[in-house]
């Protein structure tokens, strides 16, 4: 008997033996219990995004077309209606989010960017089309790591953002190597239908097509040239994609305003016919009869306030001129852009009379007439407001100023405005551009331009609004170039080759849009710009209500917390540690906002930065540009902002206002959102005058706002040009 029990306690220890020598040896295939899903027929079972979810569409730039399976629309109507758009666009979102579906818990320590990561693929390589080795010649891969990850528990989802913008047109492979562990340790390992890319016998050629572009990338000879010394045998799943055309609609856009004839310029607004020009010195009152109801008297109000602006240098400003020109418009009835290939021409849906306001300088008209910058007003602003309040430091500096409501705003398009000239008065229309879209009679700031929440067009709503008013500001760039004859005297007033742009909040984003596509725009100055939308949303106590209400009217309604804002998406800035989300519904909104990302693209500032400098459109030359903002903006929030420079490479061009500094001295804002335009603080001036002097050195000489020397020495530097530390991505409210 001791004999048999020896031998078989032997026996066993063998065994043991040799499973622990077989493990050790071959620890992914033996010990590996956890799979990343690669089921290529679920956008939830498989890596995301995924060109597997296009079509092949010769009509747009890419040659794909999105083409997302749909919920049940019966019972998610909202998400139906989202991605319903989303299968218009021709490729993926430039700051994707990644998802990637596992079979089981994995060791969230381990995911990083090494372990999980982005490779740019070269320019040549085209999916669907045969990509030889030869693409690969004098490639060097661009690796790019990931960011914000969050590890979801109930759908054993890990999700993350991609660490930078991403090229439009540009192909990426999503790798998932071995080196994520599973919860118990283990390397997570590839399921049997990534192991064998070339085993399908499917009758869907987009899939077939597909499965065999990965393997054909992930094989041990291709993927040597894209990412060296990446073994496959150490990928446990992949994911190639192509990125959407962002700028597609303004460049066709572009070609129509530039091919068209310069607008004319039209000085006569009054009701009779009058002349809508004024020396400034004549003006002894200004009041905006504003149209906030679309029945009912008009609303007086007085911008007299705005004309005492007008004296930050005394007598800077000769003359306040009011005009109109003849523009078009590209958005229908419903406010957005009707969708068209990225191939075809955009059409106009027709005209509109863009009226402006123009702040010429005093002393002698240069021979080529007055450097002209164009000045963009803020959200809930119009052209009454930020612009008078500029006007004058830049007219100080030898440069005119003009602005145009935005898309939806101004009040109504009855408003008007009326000069007084001691007992003479003279009244026209203000050309305001707002529309009551909710239908309940009254016509607010910025209705026309923010339909986030109104319908399941919102987004593109929002998107188009800005792209419109960028088209309008290429517009105004034609008129100018046209000639603007202010006095009638057959000269030009205008210098046609000395445009600038400088534009505030509302004004820098759409500003961005308009620096990226505008050739003809020398330099620029966005002041608090930010993007994308959804996120200065989502992060901003100014617009979290808008959220709010969005969440609300989806249906399923997403709303999962209690008040004030009634939403957590538990989603984190920047640089965090990874968020393991325990809180039901988060994840469902994170995705409603991603879309929402995604649709809005083309309206994203973040997406158009990189043409500014970094990469301009063809044609175009890179711009000389100053991005100022400040510490714990609370309107468009510091994450925003550094979204908008890292994606432009514009840290060096970043002029920091340190309102963390200057509060607590008495000489800041609780929110410093609005330092460009709070006269008469010197916190205001300074930047204006660094504006300026930008624009009258034709965007060469950039001085430190502090150097203007309008508080005392014992005051510490409340700027920094350019910014000193490593750019903020908290929030950084003042309590």
């Amino acid at each position: 008997m001791h004999t048999i029990l020896t031998e078989k306690y032997s026996f066993i220890r063998r065994a043991i033996i040799f499973l622990v020598a077989t493990a050790l040896l071959t620890p992914a295939l033996a010990l590996a219990e956890t799979h990343p899903l690669f089921n290529l027929q679920s956008t939830t079972q498989s890596p995301f995004p995924s060109d597997r979810f296009t079509v092949f569409d010769s009509q747009q730039l890419t040659g794909l077309r999105v083409n997302v399976p749909l919920p049940n629309c019966a019972t998610n109507p909202s998400d139906c209606a989202d991605l319903t758009l989303v299968n218009q666009l021709d490729g993926f979102n430039p700051q994707p989010r990644i998802s990637i579906p596992f079979d089981g818990a994995i060791d969230v320590s381990t995911v990083n960017s090494n372990t999980v990561f982005l490779v740019q693929l070269p320019a040549a390589f085209a999916f669907g089309q045969q990509n030889d080795g030869n693409i690969f010649h004098g490639f060097t891969p661009n690796v790019i790591g990931i960011n914000q990850i969050v590890w979801d528990p109930a759908s054993l989802t890990l999700f993350a953002e991609s660490d930078q913008h991403l090229d439009q047109h540009a192909n990426y492979l999503l790798v998932v190597t071995d080196g994520v562990h599973d919860a118990a340790g283990n390397p997570v390992a590839a399921v049997a239908g990534f192991r064998n890319l070339d085993a399908d016998g499917s009758a869907d050629a987009q899939l077939r097509a597909y499965r065999q572009a990965v393997r054909s990338l992930i094989d041990n000879g291709t993927l040597n040239k894209i990412a060296p010394g990446l073994d496959k045998k150490h990928i446990a799943a992949a994911s190639l994609f192509t990125v959407e055309s962002v700028t597609a609609t303004l460049e066709s856009i572009r070609q129509q305003v530039k091919a068209a004839a310069s607008p004319a310029v039209n000085f006569n607004l009054g009701t009779g016919g009058e002349k809508t020009v004024f020396p400034l010195n004549t003006v002894t009152g200004l009041t905006w009869n504003v149209q906030a109801l679309t029945v009912g008297p008009l609303i007086p109000t007085s911008l007299n306030a705005a004309l005492g602006a007008l004296q930050v240098f005394p007598g800077s400003i000769s003359t306040l001129a009011f005009g109109k020109f003849s523009g078009t418009h590209w958005q229908n009835a419903n406010v957005f852009i009707p969708q068209v290939p990225t191939r075809q021409s955009v059409p106009a849906q027709g005209t509109e009379d863009i009226f402006f306001n123009l702040f010429i300088p005093s002393g002698p008209r240069p021979t080529n007439g007055w450097p002209v910058a164009i000045f963009g007003h803020g959200f809930t602003d119009s052209k009454q407001g930020a612009p008078f309040a500029v006007a004058s430091v830049l007219a100080h500096n030898g440069i005119a100023s003009i602005a145009i409501n935005v898309v939806g705003h101004g009040f109504g398009p009855n408003s008007t405005l009326t000069v007084q000239q001691g007992t003479t008065s003279t009244t026209f229309l203000e050309g305001g551009r707002g529309v009551d879209q909710d239908g309940n009679g009254q016509i607010t700031s910025a209705e026309g331009s923010s339909t986030f929440f109104a319908s399941a067009q919102g987004t593109i709503g929002s998107r188009d609004a800005l792209q419109q008013t960028a088209a309008n500001l290429m517009e105004l760039v034609r008129a100018i170039q046209g000639g603007v004859d202010v006095n009638g005297d057959g000269l030009q007033s205008l210098d046609p080759n000395r445009i600038y742009y400088a534009g505030q909040s509302f004004g820098g984003i759409y500003g961005t849009i308009f620096m990226g596509i505008e050739p003809d725009v020398r330099a620029g100055v966005p002041n608090v710009p930010g993007g994308p939308i959804i996120d200065i949303v989502r992060l901003s106590p100014s617009f979290q209500l808008l959220l709010t209400q969005s969440l609300a009217v989806r249906v399923p309604a997403l709303l999962n917390a209690g008040p004030p804002i009634f939403f957590n998406d538990n989603s984190p800035l920047r640089n965090l540690p990874t968020v393991i989300n325990n809180v039901p519904g988060a994840v469902a909104i994170q995705t409603v906002e991603d879309t929402s990302r995604w649709l809005g693209q083309a309206g994203d500032p973040v997406a158009w930065a990189p043409f500014i400098r970094k990469n301009p459109l063809p044609g175009d030359l890179a711009k000389s540009v100053i991005v100022q903002f400040a510490r714990g903006d609370m309107t468009v929030p510091n994450p925003t902002a550094t979204a908008l420079i890292r994606s432009g490479d514009l840290k060096d061009r970043a002029t920091f206002y340190r309102n963390d500094i200057a509060f607590p001295l008495g000489l800041g804002l609780h929110n410093p959102h609005t330092f460009l335009t709070s006269l008469p603080k010197p916190i205001a001036i300074e930047p204006q005058i660094q504006i300026g002097v930008f624009f009258a050195s034709d965007g060469a000489l950039t001085i430190d706002p502090d150097s203007v020397g309008l508080l005392p020495p014992s005051v510490p530097p409340l700027f920094e040009t350019p910014i000193a530390g490593p750019l903020p991505e908290d929030l950084g409210f003042l309590p």
